[in-house]
């Protein structure tokens, strides 16, 4: 599956775009295998992914009950997880940056989008947290076969 995931990721040119206050990476690999992808590759850094939030599942289940009819997504999980070095690094140069913990990455395909799947994470400020968006950015190109 990997070899399919990077000749497709290849193929099909997986491409990065920078939001104000995320960074995101769209394919046209399915949702399963890119998701996939992510688990494995935070598994592979050495880290454990303590939640997966079913988001997309979340918000069709309380479409209705909160008055829309409009669907958003076809399936959208965050992944969880932190890194002990590096936190410790990043909050022993300021605490405070522990409002950045733990990390998430997005794995989405957007209703309106169907076949097209965005994994991204939210951009971390200039100094240490860049140590994070990089672990993030690897673990997304990894899964991605980049």
């Amino acid at each position: 599956m990997r070899h399919f995931v990077l000749a497709a990721a290849v193929a099909l040119g997986a491409t990065a775009a920078a939001a104000d206050d995320m960074v995101t990476y769209t394919t046209s690999e399915s949702f399963d295998d890119v998701a996939f992808g992510i688990e494995s590759a935070i598994v592979g850094a050495g880290l454990v992914v303590d939640h997966v939030s079913h988001v997309g599942e979340m918000l069709e289940r309380t479409r209705t009950d909160v008055g829309s009819d409009k669907v958003l997504f076809t399936v959208a999980d965050v992944y969880s997880f932190c890194s002990a070095t590096i936190s410790r690094q990043v909050m022993e140069a300021d605490p405070m940056n522990i409002v950045f913990c733990p990390y998430d990455i997005f794995v989405a395909e957007l209703a309106d989008a169907p076949g097209e799947v965005i994994v991204g994470y939210r951009q971390f400020p200039e100094g240490p947290m860049q140590q994070v968006q990089q672990l993030l950015d690897g673990i997304v190109k990894e899964a991605l076969g980049e």
